[in-house]
């Protein structure tokens, strides 16, 4: 792969970058708390030493090609809110698994859709390393209503259930898939465009 540096988005109201070590004690506040690791695949970090660790995991995918996270940050105040990207990408299959999170006290303000948007966008116009993807897949735990309902306003379609193909906190744990085409993703954003 030909080298690329890292992409950064800015929205209305976010900025999306790379994340560094200047991050370790948002992030480990992020993947401490219980309400937002609650359906991951992930226990709560106990030390800051994790969040570094995490912070160097994710930055290893981007350098390796094979996905990428970005820090979710609030434009006025570059305050780190949440993480978003792609846990896995096949250039060969143009498809990719999205993960997104946020911490609790700014759920409910549309953040993580605005930062989730614009990552879709960038993916479905090659302006990503994996180069131009065709789809994009997320998985949600039953019950995780939040993360679902962001899915469905973003155009994605709920596929099926992948019955106990999670396993994790010593459980298995069922996998609702949802995916997401660019040929869709582009008409609802042109449908949303000529209605606005």
């Amino acid at each position: 792969m030909k080298y690329m540096s890292f992409p950064e988005f800015s929205t209305d109201r976010l900025k999306l970058s790379k994340l560094t070590s200047d991050d370790v004690e948002d992030v480990f506040k992020l993947f401490s708390n219980d309400k937002v690791i609650e359906h991951y695949d992930l226990g709560a970090l106990k030390q800051p030493s994790q969040a570094l660790s995490l912070i160097n995991f994710f930055n290893t995918r981007f350098q390796n090609n094979t996905g990428m996270r970005w820090g979710i940050r609030l434009k006025e105040s570059n305050r780190l809110i949440g993480t978003c990207g792609f846990n896995a990408w096949s250039p060969k299959m143009k498809s990719a698994d999205l993960g997104y999170d946020l911490m609790p006290k700014y759920w409910g303000y549309g953040y993580a859709s605005e930062a989730v948007a614009e990552v879709l966008t960038a993916a479905f116009s090659g302006l990503l390393p994996c180069g131009v993807l065709n789809r994009i897949q997320a998985d949600t735990i039953p019950g995780n209503d939040a993360s679902e309902s962001l899915l469905r306003k973003l155009g994605f379609k709920e596929e099926g259930l992948r019955r106990e193909s999670g396993y994790w906190k010593n459980a298995y744990h069922d996998l609702k898939c949802f995916g997401l085409i660019e040929s869709e993703y582009t008409k609802q954003k042109l449908m949303s465009v000529s209605h606005s």
